[in-house]
């Protein structure tokens, strides 16, 4: 069982404030699952996960793969939102109704209403892959929040504050959480631990995470 004494909050209770403008909702996606991973496995057919790489050619632990108007792309150009799918030249693949749904429900639970993502940023965790400590500002409003949905492995996030040194939080993720963060955590740098290794039933050896945003 997990512990969610960091939280200072009822480990009964599926959502919890754990900062200012920082939520999380237990299994919130649970209540969706089939129909997410359904699409999760179409989305991937058509456009799937592929490597990047940062500006300066350190590839990246992770690998992605987006669907909506634009996806996050990585390369020496660095980093931005891209229309097409650099590996296919193709529009990255429409955004399924249930992402959506999810997406925007999640963020109305936490506060954010009408909430309308235009982007899903999909990475993929195997053993060891992680997420250093970086910023989402890529997008042109910062006054919409991103919403972050786990499936697959647990894993551990950090949240942190402002700038790089500040301490961070650690919060235990599993299939089905989310975390919302917007107003004044909108910016705040965060992180993913390595991955431990384990099999997921339905995922099998990896995590999977959604993160949607308003990228245009």
């Amino acid at each position: 069982m997990r512990n969610l004494d960091l939280f200072n909050s009822n480990p009964c209770n599926a959502i919890q404030t754990i900062g200012d403008g920082v939520v999380f909702l237990s299994e919130f996606a649970l209540s969706n699952e089939q129909d997410l991973l359904t699409s999760l496995h179409q989305l991937v057919a058509l456009s799937p996960f592929t490597k990047m790489y940062t500006p300066s050619g350190l590839a990246m632990s992770v690998t992605t793969t987006s669907c909506g108007l634009a996806g996050w792309v990585s390369d020496a150009y660095g980093y931005r939102y891209s229309k097409k799918n650099p590996s296919t030249n193709l529009p990255w693949p429409q955004m399924p109704e249930s992402f959506l749904q999810l997406a925007q429900q999640a963020a109305d639970t936490a506060g954010y209403k009408n909430f309308v993502p235009d982007s899903c940023l999909i990475n993929r965790y195997q053993a060891g892959a992680k997420m250093s400590l970086h910023q989402d500002k890529n997008e042109k409003d910062f006054s919409q929040p991103i919403v972050s949905v786990s499936l697959g492995l647990p894993a551990t996030f950090l949240f942190g504050g402002l700038a790089r040194e500040d301490k961070t939080i650690r919060l235990p993720l599993e299939h089905g959480d989310v975390v919302v963060w917007g107003g004044p955590a909108r910016l705040f740098f965060h992180g993913v631990l390595p991955i431990k290794a384990g099999k997921h039933p339905g995922l099998g050896e990896q995590r999977i995470n959604l993160t949607f945003r308003k990228a245009l």
